[in-house]
């Protein structure tokens, strides 16, 4: 399984509301034969954008047609022991993440998952993960 990010996410429904394809429509037609997951944290970031928005009913429509075919990928202890020792690596070298980004991460390496991202940036302090742009 393939987990994704936010920002690739954010970046199908950017480019669905355009109706072109973009990086990430075509990078999704790319993994088409992969199993691909979400983690609780990706949605808590999508509800977020989706009670910012100008029409949140509209934008919810819009957010559950892009994560329905997604499998959920459920927190557990070994997210956290992975969160923690993350945390802490990465604070005592002054490279800290947003509490998301750094439970997304874990979330992804304590499944032995790659992480679809735009957002290398952050998720290149993340010893270990294996990382897929576009």
């Amino acid at each position: 399984m393939t987990h994704v990010d936010t920002t690739f996410l954010v970046d199908l429904l950017k480019e669905s509301r355009r109706a072109a394809a973009g990086p990430a429509t075509r990078l999704l037609d790319l993994l088409v034969d992969t199993e691909l997951g979400v983690s609780i944290f990706v949605l808590c970031e999508l509800e977020a954008g989706i009670h910012l928005s100008v029409d949140p009913a509209r934008e919810r429509q819009r957010v559950e047609t892009v994560v329905r075919p997604l499998a959920l990928v459920p927190p557990d202890r070994r997210v956290a022991a992975i969160y923690g020792e993350l945390f802490a690596s990465l604070q005592s070298r002054g490279e800290m993440l947003s509490a998301l980004d750094l439970l997304i991460g874990s979330t992804a390496l304590a499944n032995s998952a790659p992480l679809v991202t735009r957002n290398r940036r952050h998720f290149e302090r993340i010893a270990g993960l294996e990382l897929i742009s576009y």
